[in-house]
């Protein structure tokens, strides 16, 4: 350990008495007092050094300034009436001035309120009072690098989404500014935490179609952040395509983190073809995201994922199921009968079996019993430091650029802590879960259950020996209405339990996992309103392209079948 002195020091906030004190946090106590008063001398030590880093100017990475853009980056909150459901945090028209390429090529895009947008605030779908003492949020000094990459492709970001409160929610009536609705029935869940970021892409979709009712301006394409779901869970509920790409292919830096370990960001939109185009464009090492690794391609190296699919199609319409090889399709057998999964959905996912068949694949039912643990594993990994990155914007240890605009309250204040019990109850047992966790259990079950997800890693991995891809029902349920907001906690929570058990496994083991629509169905409320539903493809970590690949396979034979 290196202690640093720093000469000239003639005010110090401490003294003998906050020696103790920190001692007694620690169930100890200093009895010497000459120890106190060398223990004193090193902290002011200490004190001086973060005070010398707390006054210095901040630093902006070259590579996250942000990008010159045709005109401004002005930005306008939606009035009334422009928002009707609720999806947009704030709008805006950036166009980059000097794109590099053509891939996006004017196409309209949203971005997860959680993530930095150049000259927007980000207010990650929570209350000003948690990142503000002044009641005002600064704007973001940075692009983050999946938004950088966005505008270099000649995208156009037309503004944040709304995302659920701290992105702590698989439902979507937590976030500060009110509940985000279903484009098909307000009133209605629209998933979460990318809530706004899929029903911006669904409507766009439903507009086209010429179905559904006018929802107010709307995306072709969005980014989502996924750490238990929240790119899948919404696209299911809303009909469209949310991939949560292997952990590492896709730098993070920029968004707020939940828990390092399962942190990703990942691309929704309504066709294949859009999922593959900006996984390209968003895919490959950047030099600052610690959760990138050795095997995360750089940008030069990311696959060709349209060009992949292009390919694989023209495959399927030229020759016949015979002539190729087939895809082997694993259909989880665990993930059938998970607690809280309806009929409607389990009977819709198994019914795509049909469709893998018809394209020539060739479908078994696999068994991973330790998939029935994955939400526990999930939780226990997570949740007893989830609180340090969330709450009070922890770096995870490693060298790490976090938004430097985001600046959490901690410790929440008790208007802050009233204010976060109404909103959202779950970010609120997050932070008294870090608490509980450390005092009752200490860091090291959080170690071992660390050491079962690897456990759980293995599982898929053997298993995706035997298969290509698993499969699995996405959201367990059809869309449901809003809770009431003056029900009891319990209450309110009730229906996000267990909407995770079947997409969370694979936020800690890092394989890629996309939610695809495969069905709709009515609810006995609404019977001339269809629903839709999603199946879960699941790939083995770095071959996102295989999982892109049995999507289109799974379209086409739903053609094959159904006609």
């Amino acid at each position: 350990m290196s202690i640093i002195s720093i000469k000239g020091q003639t005010q110090s906030n401490i003294d003998e008495d906050t020696i103790h004190q920190l001692a007694a946090n620690l169930s100890v106590e200093i009895t010497k007092a000459s120890e106190a008063e060398d223990y004193l001398v090193l902290l002011q030590s200490l004190e001086s050094v973060l005070q010398h880093v707390r006054d210095a100017p901040d630093y902006i990475h070259p590579q996250l300034q942000p990008q010159p853009v045709a005109g401004s980056r002005q930005y306008w909150k939606p009035g009334d009436g422009e928002n009707p459901m609720n999806a947009w945090n704030f709008q805006c028209n950036l166009k980059s001035s000097s794109p590099t390429s053509s891939l996006l090529g004017d196409r309209t895009v949203a971005i997860k309120d959680n993530i930095s947008i150049g000259g927007l605030p980000t207010t990650l779908g929570t209350i000003t009072e948690a990142l503000s003492r002044n009641g005002s949020l600064p704007e973001s000094p940075i692009d983050a690098s999946v938004v950088s990459r966005i505008l270099s492709a000649g995208g156009i970001i037309k503004g944040s989404s709304t995302c659920e409160n701290h992105c702590a929610s698989p439902l979507s009536f937590t976030s500060a500014s009110g509940p985000v609705h279903h484009p098909l029935l307000h009133g209605y869940t629209s998933g979460g935490s990318s809530s706004g970021s899929c029903a911006l892409v669904a409507a766009h979709a439903l507009r086209r179609q010429g179905l559904g009712p006018q929802r107010g301006d709307t995306v072709e394409l969005a980014i989502g952040s996924d750490q238990a779901g929240s790119v899948r869970i919404p696209a299911s509920y809303t009909g469209i395509y949310g991939l949560k790409p292997t952990f590492g292919l896709v730098p993070y830096t920029g968004a707020a983190s939940m828990a390092p370990m399962i942190d990703h960001l990942g691309p929704i939109a309504s066709r294949l073809e859009d999922i593959a185009t900006l996984l390209k464009v968003i895919a490959g090492y950047d030099g600052i995201d610690p959760r990138m690794t050795p095997e995360s391609p750089l940008v030069e190296q990311v696959k060709d994922y349209p060009q992949i699919l292009a390919d694989f199609r023209a495959n399927i319409h030229s020759s016949t199921t015979q002539e190729r090889k087939p895809l082997r399709i694993g259909f989880l057998s665990e993930a059938f009968t998970v607690a809280g999964l309806s009929p409607v959905v389990r009977d819709t996912v198994r019914l795509a079996a049909k469709s893998f068949e018809a394209a020539g694949a060739k479908v078994v039912d696999v068994s991973i019993p330790l998939h029935s643990e994955g939400p526990i594993l999930w939780t226990a990994s997570t949740r007893p430091s989830m609180s340090n990155s969330l709450c009070q914007g922890k770096t995870g240890g490693h060298l790490s650029y976090l938004p430097p605009h985001l600046q959490a309250q901690w410790p929440p204040s008790q208007e802050v802590f009233d204010l976060q019990s109404t909103s959202n109850p779950a970010l609120v047992n997050i932070m008294l879960s870090g608490q509980f966790a450390h005092h009752q259990f200490g860091p090291w079950l959080e170690g071992k259950a660390h050491r079962k997800v690897f456990e759980l890693r293995s599982a898929y991995d053997k298993a995706l020996e035997e298969v290509d891809v698993l499969i699995t029902p996405c959201a367990p349920t059809l869309a449901m209405p809003h809770p009431d907001p003056q029900s009891r906690i319990l209450d309110r929570l009730a229906s996000s339990i267990g909407v995770t058990s079947n997409t969370c496994p694979f936020n800690i083991t890092g394989h890629p996992a996309l939610s695809v629509p495969c069905g709709s169905a009515a609810t006995p409320e609404h019977p001339d309103v269809l629903l839709p539903i999603g199946m879960q493809i699941i790939g083995r970590r770095w071959e996102d392209d295989t999982v892109l690949m049995a999507a289109a396979l799974y379209e086409e034979g739903s053609k094959a079948w159904k006609a």
